[in-house]
């Protein structure tokens, strides 16, 4: 009886010792993502798809706009950083004071869209000059009502909904309209989340916002979009609404942009990193466009992942944060 029990008990220690080998194998790895709303549904969607092939790789996606996900990054905090605008220059200093180095890696093309609620009949167009007039800093307070915007428009309030300040949107949209990057009113309703700008122009007949134009696409039957004219004579082009093949092309000016991810170098060296970042710049293209964003090149694409794979670390921008009218050419020749 005792040998039958010794037995037993070896058995049981056995399997045991199995069962604990095999939840070590299985154990599931997390990746860690925070960062852009614009960015966000690009990066949901790859890590859906992801997930479907490596099940037991946990794929995090936070949003707390651009600027709070650098932050995090920055603090090592999080593998990869999804971003609607370049590193700017203190971000930079703060990667380096904790020794973090990444590798900026574009992932598609984003334009975006200045909209107002469907009841709006007065706005077929603005200009980038009644843009600066609205949301230039010495506009709070003073340009308050529709009718000082032009001439003909009712006067009747202005309720405005933008990005909140820690949104790489923000960022560029300031820097773009009002010539200064942060260079904004402040007496607006500010969120890094694009669906609250969405459903507050939505809910409000006399608003103006603006978000990436894919939120726009998603929501057309609640929004009305607003073409803009850059008033740039040399392109004859006039007021130039937001769509896919106008933001491809580059004639959606000034508001057209690349939109990126940012990977940890030290992250980069996991397996289950690499794997996810390598598999992002593979399906991209297609899963872009499910979402609602422009694609970048074939070529673009091959680039980031030779980039990837090289590790080459620091921004083709110069750490130098938003910038303006950059055209699908010129992004591929600064990742080559």
């Amino acid at each position: 009886m005792k040998k039958m029990l010794t037995l037993i008990t070896l058995v049981l220690l056995s399997w045991a010792s199995c069962l604990v080998q095999t939840f070590a194998d299985t154990k599931v790895k997390v990746i860690k993502i925070d960062g852009s709303s614009t960015v966000f549904p690009i990066t949901e969607a790859v890590a859906e798809e992801f997930q479907k092939k490596y099940p037991n790789i946990k794929v995090m996606v936070g949003i707390s706009g651009t600027g709070g996900g650098f932050k995090k990054f920055c603090r090592g905090e999080t593998d990869i950083s999804d971003a609607s605008r370049p590193i700017k220059p203190q971000e930079v200093d703060v990667c380096k004071e904790n020794n973090i180095e990444y590798i900026e890696l574009p992932v598609a093309y984003d334009g975006l869209a200045v909209v107002v609620n469907p009841k709006n009949n007065w706005v077929n167009y603005l200009t980038v000059k009644e843009l600066k007039k609205i949301w230039e800093p010495s506009s709070q307070g003073v340009v308050t009502k529709w009718s000082q915007v032009r001439q003909g428009f009712p006067d009747k309030e202005i309720r405005l909904f933008g990005a909140g300040t820690d949104s790489g949107t923000f960022d560029y949209f300031t820097e773009a309209i009002c010539g200064k990057s942060g260079s904004s009113r402040g007496d607006y309703t500010a969120s890094e989340d694009d669906n609250v700008l969405v459903e507050g122009v939505a809910n409000e007949p006399l608003a103006l916002g603006y978000f990436g134009v894919a939120y726009y696409e998603v929501n057309k039957e609640k929004l009305k979009v607003v073409p803009i004219d850059d008033e740039d004579e040399s392109n004859g082009k006039g007021p130039v609404a937001p769509t896919l093949e106008t933001v491809r092309s580059g004639t959606y000016q000034p508001l057209s942009r690349p939109i990126f991810i940012y990977v940890s170098t030290k992250a980069s060296q996991q397996d289950e990193i690499k794997k996810f970042v390598e598999f992002y710049l593979k399906e991209a293209k297609n899963l872009v466009v499910e979402v609602g964003y422009i694609p970048l090149q074939d070529e673009a694409y091959q680039a980031a992942l030779e980039r990837f794979q090289k590790g080459i670390v620091g921004s083709v921008f110069g750490g130098k944060g938003a910038q303006v009218g950059v055209r699908m050419d010129e992004l591929l020749r600064r990742e080559r």
